[in-house]
């Protein structure tokens, strides 16, 4: 490509990786054109609206954090800033039928009810996870044997192995020690959103994207990704275009199917042997509020991957309205039941009825009060690819951004490893893959 050639440019999937992919690229003088498969952009951060309410809701909670600096840099750039929020919630953890407030800083973990040694080894192991920049040497372990050693069993089977197998299941035991260590080091006691909602922002993106030139089409799925000679091509509604590149931004799944050309490569056999899972969210509108402590995140303990034997069916508890004000949902009390499952999982199969009642179910142990009259309204949203699954020497078996197919890039969630799945990483990886296109950066490797 020489300095001043302008590119032809597909974008699969209007996600963050692929809108921030869009921005770069636009305001370099390319052509761009994002196809997005769903009637929204925003991928799974993507919201809905009640007619109650004067604000989105995001369909699966979500938020940021203080340090993510690339999502926040993103805001800035298209003048949003001011519409960023940030709050410190009350994180908490569910134990022996109490709520008990669960950060991991000495205060919070020094009135938990462990033994002052357990404590100590608890904070100086989670202090290591959060100060230490040398994530590799850490996936040569899984999370549950170097917890185990270096927090200390007491803490380790009371928080993180509950949180483990609610999150992977029976894949708990086999997540390498690094996404630990990512979730730890990225985190912070104040969260924040968006002022109207991520919709808000996500929509404010795209217009800002659509006034550069971007060329954004909803409800408009890519079928197929070829080769004409060394160019690249896509097919949409039955027409191929050539195209001088390609950015997918799909799961691994949809990908192979997309480009056919990429089965039964050694690319290809990376790609399926990626292992995810995926996840799901029952959201309730409340008449009353269910946490009285105000609580916003309750983390629920599993002691096995079948949930029939665990207390709660689910991962987590958020009332979103212990965070955001009710008001802007027209007074409704916002409850959110998370889980992440494998997508043959019996809750991908149930119908959202009976998912919604099962979850519901639960609540009375939270706030005794509560009755099934207090439901105004409930929602289901279920999504088969949410959550990569790390294994040992996980960046060994990751594929690089450019496939083998020439102008053909694969930058999917599964790729933001070290990192956990996210949208300031979403951003970063969307970013890094406009440097490729233009020239700027040659390292194709998933690992920057």
């Amino acid at each position: 490509m020489t300095q001043n050639e302008k590119l032809n440019i597909a974008i699969i999937g209007a996600g963050l990786a692929g809108m921030s992919a869009a921005w770069d690229l636009v305001r370099a003088g390319h052509s761009v054109t994002i196809y997005e498969a769903t009637d929204r952009v925003g991928g799974l951060a993507a919201g809905f609206k009640d007619d109650k309410w004067d604000w989105t809701l995001e369909k699966f909670y979500h938020h940021w954090f203080e340090g993510d600096s690339d999502m926040l840099f993103l805001i800035d750039d298209i003048g949003q800033s001011e519409n960023v929020i940030f709050k410190r919630p009350k994180t908490s953890f569910w134990m022996n039928g109490d709520i008990v407030r669960s950060e991991i800083e000495p205060i919070s973990v020094l009135k938990l009810p462990m033994t002052l040694r357990g404590k100590v080894k608890f904070m100086l192991g989670g202090a290591f996870l959060k100060l230490t920049p040398f994530w590799k040497m850490l996936e040569g372990y899984t999370a549950d044997e170097w917890m185990k050693e270096w927090m200390g069993e007491e803490g380790y089977n009371r928080f993180f192995r509950t949180l483990l197998i609610g999150k992977f299941g029976e894949d708990y035991d086999k997540v390498n020690a690094a996404w630990i260590w990512a979730r730890v080091k990225a985190r912070s006691l104040k969260l924040g959103t968006f002022r109207g909602g991520f919709q808000a922002f996500l929509d404010a993106l795209a217009d800002t994207l659509k006034q550069h030139g971007v060329t954004i089409c909803t409800n408009t799925p890519v079928e197929k990704i070829e080769l004409d000679g060394l160019q690249p091509t896509i097919t949409v509604n039955g027409e191929t275009a050539r195209v001088d590149f390609v950015i997918s931004t799909t799961s691994p799944k949809i990908m192979l199917k997309l480009a056919p050309r990429l089965v039964d490569t050694a690319y290809g056999d990376k790609m399926a042997d990626l292992k995810s899972i995926g996840g799901l969210c029952v959201v309730y509108a409340l008449k009353h509020k269910l946490m009285n402590d105000d609580t916003y995140w309750l983390n629920l303990p599993a002691v096995s991957p079948d949930y029939h034997d665990n207390e709660f069916p689910y991962l987590a508890l958020v009332e979103h309205t212990n965070f955001m004000d009710k008001e802007h949902y027209g007074g409704d009390h916002i409850i959110y039941c998370g889980d992440y499952v494998a997508p043959d999982h019996d809750y991908f199969q149930m119908s959202e009825v009976d998912l919604a009642e099962h979850f519901m179910s639960s609540m009375k142990k939270v706030n005794p009060d509560f009755d099934r009259d207090w439901v105004r309204k409930w929602w289901v949203f279920r999504a088969p690819y949410a959550q990569p699954i790390p294994t040992r020497y996980h960046s060994e078996n990751l594929p690089p951004l450019q496939t083998p197919m020439p102008n053909v890039i694969w930058a999917s969630m599964s790729q933001v490893y070290p990192w956990d799945r996210g949208t300031n990483f979403s951003v970063r990886m969307g970013r890094r893959v406009a440097r490729i296109v233009m020239g700027q950066e040659s390292n194709t490797s998933a690992i920057e």
